[in-house]
């Protein structure tokens, strides 16, 4: 359960930046609010709005990066390759800061992070007890040694391993590796994160997905039918979606070979016809790609980090994928999402604590405030009005 993140010196952020799903105890209670076992009340949807290059997709890759660090940095990363962060173009500083608070299995943890692309320069990991926050270990690179100076505290990583951790890998992606309970649990919660963003923005839908999100769906056929009852009720005109075993033949070698294909069925009185997936419409096929983040981070928990929510989508098609999470029987662990958006109508369905407003200066800053903190703003305001005619800023200037 994410509490907030903060990072400064990241892509188009300069200063200091804090995204919070925390609300206050003055916030009305609501489906799309929710208690953590921790007594925090947070919200599970929050929406980043603002201009084209505004830096709307720069305020989600901080928690695309840090899901990638903490869980995959040892596995997918080799010892020579460099980390993928970029400093502010205007900073003549090279690090990178991020700091991200969150509950996973009664535990409340802050883990901070400055890296540059060469190296780790400091990563900590604190549990909080009571009411303060106690570290269990802190990493901490030497110029005068060369070197790191590692020290922990109940966190059972062997001292010679810990010492060969890579400038360029985590400590927890590495002690995971060895077993280290307390670094397995929070891979495992890092790998929850379900998004579409990466290191150069937004992973571009493409024909590979739908392929992708097939397999997905092939092996888990509990949620296959979950998938299928959702997308035959947005109103695309399918009545169901399969998978099916189908020969493909490659046109180069002419070596064809069984392959899982979607299928949707649609129905008319009496008959029934079949269509490839790659034949349905790109809304249909967006739907599709969308559900494998979404349903698995509704099956078990987790955060879901979308770039552009509605891309090939209707607007009232957001509002049905909102709905997903405000619904507690489809979401009965409280599965967060935070996505960008330039459909503004789902500033009708959010109120002013889930929105976050994004805008970037002449000079190239880009600066995020949640709606909320902005004095003035009623409860019962019209949102998605007053934000069109300009009100709360984070507008395009054309």
């Amino acid at each position: 359960m994410l509490h907030k993140y903060r990072f400064k010196n990241f892509f188009s952020f300069a200063g200091e930046t804090e995204v919070s799903f925390l609300l206050n105890r003055q916030t009305p209670v609501t489906d799309l609010i929710f208690e953590s076992p921790g007594g925090a009340r947070l919200s599970k949807v929050l929406a980043a709005i603002g201009p084209n290059a505004s830096g709307k997709t720069n305020v989600l890759k901080p928690l695309a990066f840090l899901s990638w660090f903490v869980a995959h940095s040892f596995t997918a990363s080799k010892p020579e390759e460099d980390i993928p962060v970029q400093a502010h173009f205007f900073s003549d500083k090279a690090d990178c800061e991020f700091e991200i608070e969150f509950e996973n299995e009664g535990q409340h943890y802050r883990y901070s992070l400055i890296v540059n692309p060469e190296r780790v320069v400091h990563e900590s990991l604190h549990l909080k007890t009571s009411k303060f926050f106690s570290f269990i270990f802190r990493r901490d690179w030497s110029e005068q040694d060369s070197g790191y100076d590692i020290r922990q505290q109940k966190f059972g990583f062997a001292t010679r391993e810990a010492e060969k951790v890579r400038p360029n890998a985590s400590l927890i992606a590495t002690a995971a590796q060895y077993n280290v309970p307390c670094a397995r649990a929070l891979v495992s919660y890092f790998s929850r994160f379900y998004t579409n963003v990466n290191y150069g923005g937004r992973d571009h839908f493409k024909t590979s997905d739908v392929f992708d999100a097939t397999e997905f769906f092939h092996g888990r056929p509990a949620l296959r039918a979950q998938m299928s009852v959702l997308l035959s009720r947005l109103d695309l005109g399918l009545s169901e979606v399969i998978i099916e075993s189908r020969k493909v033949v490659e046109k180069e070698s002419g070596k064809s070979e069984e392959a899982n294909i979607p299928v949707g069925v649609h129905r008319m009185s009496e008959q029934v016809q079949k269509l490839p997936f790659w034949y349905e419409s790109s809304g249909t096929q967006a739907a599709f790609v969308l559900l494998e983040k979404i349903l698995p981070a509704l099956e078990h928990g987790g955060i879901v980090i979308i770039d552009e929510m509605e891309a090939d989508l209707h607007p009232e098609m957001i509002t049905a994928m909102l709905d997903l999470f405000i619904d507690r029987e489809r979401n009965p662990h409280n599965a967060q999402i935070i996505f960008t958006c330039h459909a503004h109508e789902v500033l009708n369905d959010l109120q002013k604590d889930q929105v976050l407003l994004i805008e970037k200066d002449t000079n190239g800053f880009s600066e995020a405030w949640r709606l909320g903190d902005m004095k003035g703003i009623r409860r019962d305001d019209n949102l998605y009005a007053k934000y069109r005619a300009g009100a709360y800023g984070a507008v395009p200037n054309l």
